[in-house]
């Protein structure tokens, strides 16, 4: 496959991304691990479709067990605390914490072997920092204890995201097949823990049923397997800087749904966040040329 057409492919998953806050608001009131475990298992069975597809089941035998314990744990995680966040604190406030990731992911990275951070991450880290806080504080005008453990729950997301995504890098490469089996085994994760923590609720409206079934083949389905693409084939950078507009794109969205206020102090956030992230890329681009 071409660079360009592979970099193309997973450039949808940002666009795919940028729906997550919307899907996942429109599947209330089921709860997290309930989400998780139905969502998880619709994208495994397009992994299945996929596996059927490309015959690319038999290079599963392959991939070693700590691998798949590892892609479980970084999609079960992340997918937890976000439904959990948004459960607990306003959509777009929440959401665009937890797309502090990409920032995160740059600092991360720079702490590595071999690699450096530079003035430009420390800008763009306090300017990402200070749309967080901007968010907690809504803006000097009142502190919101009431959403406080949904911002942490977003928190913990982005540094759960940006640590799996640094430390995958030293599994080696795997084959896109893998992803469904990260998908079922989250999906299985996840049922147990949600009889055992949960109640059961179901949609009672065919909208929450689309925006769970829509959240479950985009987002947290079919995302993850272009993603993969993406980043093995193409313009890994290109696309790295292309995810910095996830935040901006879930802000609007969610402002166009009528979900979120379009607010001075939402869209200050949201600039600051994917301003942060960016200026950070741009510091590890001239540190590549360097």
């Amino acid at each position: 496959m071409p660079p360009a057409r592979a970099t193309a492919i997973g450039f949808i998953a940002v666009l795919l991304w940028a729906l997550l806050a919307l899907f996942t608001v429109g599947s209330a009131p089921v709860p997290p691990l309930q989400l998780n475990a139905i969502c998880f298992a619709i994208g495994g069975a397009i992994g299945i479709v996929w596996l059927a597809a490309t015959g690319e089941a038999r290079l599963l035998m392959q991939v070693p067990f700590r691998v798949y314990a590892f892609g479980t744990a970084g999609l079960f995680g992340y997918h937890a605390l976000y439904f959990s966040a948004l459960r607990l604190a306003p959509a777009a406030e929440a959401g665009l914490i937890a797309y502090l990731w990409p920032l995160l992911i740059v600092l991360f990275s720079g702490l590595l072997p071999g690699e450096r951070l530079r003035m430009g991450h420390v800008i763009g880290a306090v300017a990402g920092f200070a749309g967080a806080a901007l968010i907690v504080a809504r803006g000097a005008v009142g502190f919101d204890g009431a959403a406080l453990p949904g911002y942490g729950l977003a928190l913990l997301c982005a540094l759960t995201w940006s640590g799996y995504s640094v430390l995958s890098r030293r599994l080696g490469a795997i084959p896109t097949a893998s992803v469904a089996v990260f998908c079922l085994a989250t999906a299985a994760l996840s049922l147990p823990l949600h009889l055992a923590l949960e109640e059961t609720v179901w949609p009672t409206d065919p909208a929450t049923w689309a925006s769970m079934l829509a959240l479950g083949m985009g987002p947290v389905g079919l995302a993850f397997y272009v993603w993969d693409i993406g980043v093995k084939r193409g313009d890994i950078q290109l696309l790295g800087v292309a995810s910095y507009a996830a935040p901006l794109l879930s802000t609007l969205v969610l402002v166009g749904a009528g979900i979120a206020a379009p607010t001075p102090i939402l869209f200050a956030a949201a600039v600051l966040i994917t301003g942060g992230a960016a200026l950070a890329a741009w510091a590890s681009a001239r540190q590549a040329q360097a």
